[in-house]
């Protein structure tokens, strides 16, 4: 059974991302743990030790959080009605990163899906920032949703790559899960850099061919930047979902791709999957 981690802050974009979800994987057996952490915004020394007027202040935000998390429950089963899917609701005391990374080891997660605002003000860049924090430590894949995205079936995929790391099975098995559930087609762009690929790049490429089989189309695109090569090849194909690699393989590596992430983070249009790091 996949089991998946729906972090929510009862917002309609945190909905939005929940019933994503709940669509692409509407023909599978799921665990859906609906996620929701509080922190009190008067955490310090006096809160800890117990200052008159802060006791009792995390009970009752404890018991708004549950019982939030309760009528999204009853929601969610009500309005998507499924046999196949099961809810757990589950509120902290923590920031959402560190309950994040918790869950994800304890429940042996598989997949998250969460919304992210974009950065068009300073609240929208703080939930931006909180998506594109859990994709950088995310040990599995995540689903980054953007604002007010109306469903589509992830029927055309785009996997850019630079052909730099190995590709092993076991980090592809979600995203060849979808694939395969979808009967999707990954496209897979190259953005030339102005010189042929080298020995090891083509051993690579070799690999994700094999890997990916006859669900990949393999494209080469022009030097022009890769966020403009993204956004182009969106148009032209009409992309549902956009997969990248988390690629902490070198120093170098890491200064270029974080960026990277952190650019489309804040302003995709469309499902962004990141795969962590291989």
């Amino acid at each position: 059974m996949t089991r998946i981690l729906l972090p929510t802050d009862f917002s309609d974009n945190s909905f939005e991302a929940i019933r994503y979800a709940l669509m692409v994987y509407k023909d599978i057996e799921c665990t859906f743990y609906l996620l929701n952490t509080y922190t009190p915004p008067v955490y310090h020394s006096e809160y800890l030790i117990g200052s008159p007027g802060q006791i009792g202040l995390g009970d009752i935000m404890q018991e708004s959080s549950m019982t939030q998390l309760e009528k999204l429950k009853s929601r969610l089963e009500g309005q998507y009605e499924n046999p196949k899917h099961k809810f757990i609701v589950h509120s902290a005391f923590n920031t959402l990163l560190g309950e994040i990374s918790e869950m994800v080891e304890a429940e042996n997660i598989d997949l998250i899906v969460m919304g992210t605002q974009g950065a068009t003000g300073a609240k929208e860049i703080l939930f931006g920032t909180h998506a594109v924090h859990v994709i950088k430590k995310a040990k599995c894949p995540i689903i980054a949703i953007p604002p007010k995205y109306k469903f589509e079936a992830p029927k055309e995929i785009l996997f850019p790559t630079d052909y730099e790391i190995e590709y092993k099975q076991e980090k592809f098995e979600t995203l060849m899960a979808i694939a395969e559930q979808h009967k999707s087609r990954i496209n897979v762009m190259h953005v030339r850099a102005g010189y042929d690929l080298n020995e090891i790049q083509e051993q690579h490429k070799t690999q994700l061919k094999k890997l990916l089989g006859n669900k990949a189309l393999f494209h080469e695109e022009p030097d022009n930047g890769i966020i403009d090569a993204i956004n182009d090849f969106q148009i032209k194909k009409k992309i549902n979902l956009l997969v990248m690699v988390q690629n902490k393989h070198t120093f170098m590596e890491r200064l270029f791709i974080e960026p990277i992430i952190k650019k489309i983070g804040f302003h995709i249009t469309v499902p962004f999957m990141v795969l962590p790091h291989l």
